[in-house]
C-alpha cells in the first residue's frame, strides 16, 4: 500500500475552498477531508461530526493541553483545529488528506509534518471576494469588514505555499487542484 500525502487547503474567507475541496472529493476516490473541531456555533444544517466537531470552549482548552490538536488557531473569535491522530490515520491508509485551514493553521502543520503540501486558493478580487462574503448572508456588516481585513494579512502569505490556484471558474480550478494531487504520488 502507499503512503498518502497531507495537502492543506487555506485561502481567505469566500475564496471558494469549501466548494472546491466538495468537487475535488467527488471527483478523486482516495482523498479524506479532515473535520476540524471548532468553538463557534453552527450555521443553519451544519452538522456535527460532518462538517465541524463542536466543542466547548472548555473541551478545546482540555484537549489543546492535552496535545490533541495537529494544529489550533483562533480566528474571527473561535477557536478552530486539526485532531492529529485522525490525519496520521488516514495517512497511514494511503488517503489523500487534505486539511481545509486558515494559514495560520498551515504554517503549524508545516512546522511539525514538512511534506504536507500547502496550497493557497485565490478569488479573482478582493470585490469578488466581498461579494462572496456578502453573498453567504451569514455574516454582519462588521464581520464582513473583519474578514476582509483578515484576507489582506491572508495574501502576504501566498508566497510561503507550494501552489496557488485562482477560483476564477469553479471547473478549471478544480481541475488544476486535481492535477496537482495527481502529481503528488503516494
Amino acid at each position: 500500500m502507499h503512503k498518502g500525502n497531507l495537502i492543506i487547503i487555506s485561502g481567505p474567507s469566500g475564496a471558494g475552498k469549501g466548494t472546491l475541496v466538495e468537487r475535488l472529493v467527488a471527483r478523486v476516490p482516495d482523498v479524506w477531508v479532515s473535520v476540524s473541531a471548532t468553538t463557534r456555533a453552527p450555521r443553519p444544517g451544519e452538522v456535527d461530526g460532518e462538517d465541524y466537531v463542536f466543542l466547548s470552549a472548555d473541551e478545546f482548552e482540555r484537549r489543546v493541553q492535552a496535545g490533541e490538536f495537529l494544529e489550533w488557531a483562533s480566528v474571527h473569535g473561535n477557536r478552530y483545529g486539526t485532531l492529529r491522530s485522525t490525519v496520521e490515520e488516514k495517512i497511514a491508509e494511503g488517503r489523500q488528506v487534505i486539511l481545509e485551514i486558515d494559514p495560520q493553521g498551515a504554517a503549524q502543520v508545516k512546522a511539525l509534518m514538512p511534506d504536507a503540501v500547502l496550497i493557497f486558493i485565490l478569488a479573482p478580487s478582493m470585490e469578488e471576494l466581498e461579494r462572496r462574503i456578502r453573498g453567504r448572508g451569514a455574516e454582519t456588516d462588521e464581520q464582513v469588514a473583519v474578514r476582509l481585513a483578515t484576507a489582506v494579512r491572508e495574501l502576504e502569505l501566498v508566497g510561503t505555499y507550494d501552489y496557488v490556484v485562482e477560483n476564477d471558474d469553479v471547473l478549471r480550478a478544480t481541475d488544476e487542484l486535481a492535477e496537482i494531487l495527481g502529481s503528488l504520488g503516494g
